[in-house]
């Protein structure tokens, strides 16, 4: 018998014969489906019931996919929803900016119904990781992993899920440098579909959440190396 995953996934696709293929695939993978044919579909899902995964197509009639998406992570509801992006669009920088708006991951049509699946699972895995939920504080950073908070004392910094999940990450192992492919490893998963080119991608984002306090300080690019977050900075 096939283990279920009781977890929840919003499909928003405009195209019938794909949310069908979708949500049969991950309905026998144990998965609970709901399904969406463009933003607004999408939008009243998302007020019925909040999913644990979103599915969205990249090109979707009126509001595009990565407006969509771009929409969601503005939004203090849906900040933390995990999104991969169903893309017919292979070249490397349209994946690139689907990861820039806020998606997780990404995935080119045409795709086996294997690796949709494998995906969903890896994303979730990393959504869901609270093996340690001890609050982490540097130079007046604070992140508390239970209510998934980033705050300096004076207001809470929004951060994306992946983001945040990075961040955690450095905070908990502060003044070593790290690798692109290490930080795959140790924040998306060793068994992550990841490109590293993606780590560079979501180390913008988390400076950009940050430059609004000056605490992008803290991370710092090591030419020829990585990464590190440096506790001692100024």
């Amino acid at each position: 018998m096939m283990m279920s995953d009781h977890r929840r996934v919003l499909i928003v696709d405009d195209e019938p014969a794909l949310r069908e293929m979708v949500a049969m695939t991950l309905t026998q993978a144990g998965f609970s489906v709901v399904e969406a044919g463009d933003a607004s579909q999408a939008r009243r899902r998302l007020a019925e019931c909040l999913p644990d995964l979103m599915l969205l197509d990249w090109m979707l009639p009126g509001m595009s996919g990565i407006d969509f998406a771009r929409m969601l992570r503005a939004s203090p509801q849906t900040r933390r929803l995990p999104i991969i992006m169903l893309t017919a669009r292979g070249e490397e920088e349209e994946r690139i900016h689907g990861l820039e708006v806020g998606a997780d991951d990404y995935i080119t049509k045409p795709f086996s119904t294997r690796e949709l699946v494998a995906r969903a699972r890896a994303v979730l895995r990393r959504s869901s990781d609270d093996v340690d939920q001890r609050i982490v504080s540097v130079g007046g950073l604070v992140l508390d992993p239970q209510a998934h908070r980033v705050s300096d004392g004076q207001g809470e910094i929004p951060l994306g899920p992946t983001e945040f999940r990075l961040l955690r990450f450095f905070m908990s192992h502060p003044d070593r440098v790290y690798s692109r492919g290490q930080l795959l490893d140790y924040v998306w998963g060793s068994q992550t579909f990841i490109e590293e080119r993606t780590v560079d991608v979501h180390i913008r984002r988390l400076r950009k959440a940050l430059a609004e306090k000056k605490y992008d300080r803290f991370i710092q690019t090591v030419r020829g190396s990585g990464y590190r977050f440096s506790s001692k900075v100024t």
